[in-house]
């Protein structure tokens, strides 16, 4: 349950007896022809769907994260590696003063990885604490899934691709784009990343089959929501 459909009173009633909560990270960053909401809608969604069963609060996505390679595409804003691993800590360090012990980190975007690092400085900090960072789309059980139908799964591909990540009237190529170097990437400047990339997309087919995604949605949901249930010491 997304804590936005809920008020301060139910919240607190649940730490009565639950103590468990999920924080989605994301960002705002170009994503070829799909939204530039794509990480903080597909965190936030996957971590909602997961703990809806469980009765878990889902606060909403951090919209903000650590996306300089992509500051030549517009609407693509980004914060510093030091403001961003500031502000996850103070919103770990604020969810534990209201009573939350049990924190699991959906993240959907790889560029805020130095996030991972705050869950054992965390916990060091906070033994009664327990946090969980996790990457919804490369989990064990969901990037198995995913290499199983196209191993050409990247950023703005169809990985990414889910009908409340595309937007209406935008037609996308129907042919496979190729990869993309990830080696010529790492060491392009943002102007060189826009380059070698054009419309966004680092390669392989824009869309494919629904049964496709829905086969790969469901690996993540419930991969998500096994760890909400015994991801715990």
């Amino acid at each position: 349950m997304r804590v936005h459909e809920m008020n301060w009173m139910q919240v607190e009633d649940y730490l009565r007896s639950d103590d468990r909560v999920v924080l989605p990270l994301g960002s705002t960053e170009q994503h070829g022809f799909l939204s530039l909401g794509v990480d903080a809608i597909l965190s936030e969604r996957v971590a909602a769907e997961a703990a809806e069963p469980l009765g878990v609060p889902v606060l909403p996505s951090l919209p903000y994260g650590l996306t300089p390679y992509f500051a030549a595409y517009p609407g693509s804003p980004s914060l510093r590696v030091g403001t961003y691993v500031a502000v996850v800590r103070d919103l770990l360090d604020s969810l534990h003063g209201q009573g939350f012990r049990r924190i699991l980190i959906v993240n959907g975007h790889g560029g805020n990885s130095p996030a991972a690092g705050l869950a054992p400085e965390f916990m060091a900090d906070r033994p009664d604490a327990q946090v969980v960072f996790h990457n919804w789309w490369n989990g064990p059980r969901t990037w198995a899934v995913v290499q199983s139908i196209d191993s050409d799964a990247s950023h703005a591909s169809w990985l990414e691709s889910f009908p409340w990540t595309r937007l209406e009237g935008v037609q996308v190529p129907s042919e496979r784009k190729p990869m993309t170097s990830l080696e010529a990437l790492r060491t392009a400047s943002p102007g060189g990343v826009r380059e070698l990339l054009g419309d966004g997309s680092y390669g392989g087919p824009y869309e494919r089959p629904q049964a496709d995604w829905e086969a790969v949605w469901r690996a993540g949901v419930e991969e998500v929501r096994e760890l909400l249930e015994s991801a715990w010491r």
